[in-house]
C-alpha cells in the first residue's frame, strides 16, 4: 500500500500554523534577498534555529551584500556567528562564498542550481533552499528531517539526504517540492523527532509505517 502523500501534506498544512517556521523561511519571508537565503542557510547547518537567527542578525547588521561581506576580516565574522556550530570553518566560506560572488558573478547570486554547486562551500541542502526560496524555482531541499521522515513514512527507502532527494524528483509531486522542506522541518522539531518520536501528537500517524521506530512516545 503507497504513502497517501496529498492526505499527509493536506493535514501538515493545516497543522503547520502550531510550530513556529524554520529560521531561514522567516529570513526569507521577511526579506526575499538569495544572498540573506544564502548565507543565513550555511549559518543554520548543525546549528539551532535560535542561534542561526540571532547570528544572521548580527553579521547582516555588518554586512549584507557580497562586496560588503568579503571586506571583513574572518574574525569579525567568527565573532558575530558565535556560538554557531563549525563557527570558523563556516566563517571561511561565507568569505570564500562572498568574494566568488563578487568576482565571478558580479556581486549576484546566480539562480542556477549547478552554479551554485560549483562554488566551493555550497552543498545540495543550501543550493536547493537559494533556488527555491531566493528564486522561486523548482527544486526539492532535503535535510536530515526530510531525509529520516521520508523514510520512517515508507514514501522513500534511502541511505542518504542525497538519495532521498533524487528519489523524491521521482515520485513527489512538483507542487510540493518547495514547501515539503518547510513542512518537514517543523514537524520534525516538534513531533517526529530523531529519537523517541512523539506519535500519540502526530497529526498523519495513520500514514506513517514507523519504519525503523523502536521508541515512540
Amino acid at each position: 500500500m503507497g504513502v497517501d502523500i496529498h492526505g499527509i501534506v493536506r493535514v501538515l498544512r493545516e497543522t503547520a500554523s502550531r510550530w513556529r517556521e524554520p529560521v531561514v523561511t522567516e529570513i526569507a519571508k521577511n526579506n526575499r534577498d538569495p544572498y540573506r537565503i544564502l548565507i543565513s542557510t550555511l549559518i543554520s547547518l548543525r546549528t539551532k534555529d535560535e542561534v542561526t537567527r540571532k547570528a544572521s542578525e548580527r553579521l547582516f547588521a555588518l554586512a549584507d551584500t557580497p562586496q560588503a561581506m568579503a571586506d571583513l576580516n574572518r574574525d569579525t565574522v567568527e565573532k558575530a556567528i558565535f556560538p554557531a556550530g563549525f563557527y570558523r570553518n563556516k566563517a571561511r566560506t561565507i568569505l570564500e562564498v562572498s568574494r566568488t560572488l563578487v568576482e565571478r558573478h558580479g556581486g549576484k547570486v546566480p539562480c542556477s542550481l549547478d552554479e551554485l554547486l560549483a562554488m566551493k562551500g555550497i552543498g545540495r541542502k543550501t543550493a536547493n533552499l537559494v533556488v527555491t526560496m531566493g528564486f522561486g524555482g523548482a527544486g526539492i531541499c532535503v535535510d536530515t528531517h526530510v531525509h529520516r521522515i521520508s523514510n520512517r513514512w515508507g514514501y522513500v527507502k534511502t541511505k542518504s539526504p542525497r538519495e532521498t532527494e533524487f528519489a523524491l524528483r521521482e515520485i513527489l509531486p512538483r507542487e510540493y517540492w518547495r514547501e515539503i522542506n518547510d513542512l518537514l522541518v517543523a514537524f520534525g522539531q516538534n513531533i517526529c523527532k530523531p529519537i523517541s518520536p512523539i506519535c500519540s501528537q502526530c497529526p498523519v500517524h495513520h500514514y506513517c509505517a514507523r519504519v525503523g521506530v523502536k521508541v515512540h512516545r
